[in-house]
């Protein structure tokens, strides 16, 4: 079993709000793909990185996840691609690990 999560900007690039629709068609695909879908969206986590020879960013994000049986990965790399687009992000974070459900 995995555990895969996505971690999701609120703001576009410029720091304006993204419209809500694309949380909930990822929701909404998710569930629809995997069977059902954890959004932690009530309280935005911060996230800040540094790229070489630059300031320190910043980007409010919520995470979702889903559990899945087993992992196809080129569909998740597929997937990511169709969430930059419609985010507008350079880069979004698409991390998996292995769990054993207790």
């Amino acid at each position: 079993m995995h555990l895969v999560q996505i971690l999701l900007p609120l703001n576009d690039n410029d720091g304006n709000a993204l419209p809500r629709d694309l949380f909930e068609t990822v929701a909404h695909d998710l569930t629809e793909r995997f069977g059902g879908v954890t959004a932690y969206n009530r309280s935005p986590a911060d996230g800040r990185w540094r790229e070489e020879g630059r300031a320190t960013s910043s980007d409010e994000v919520v995470v979702v996840e889903v559990m899945v049986e087993t992992m196809d990965e080129r569909w998740w790399r597929d997937y990511r691609a169709s969430l930059e687009a419609s985010f507008r992000q350079k880069q979004i974070i698409v991390r998996a690990q292995i769990v054993r459900v207790l």
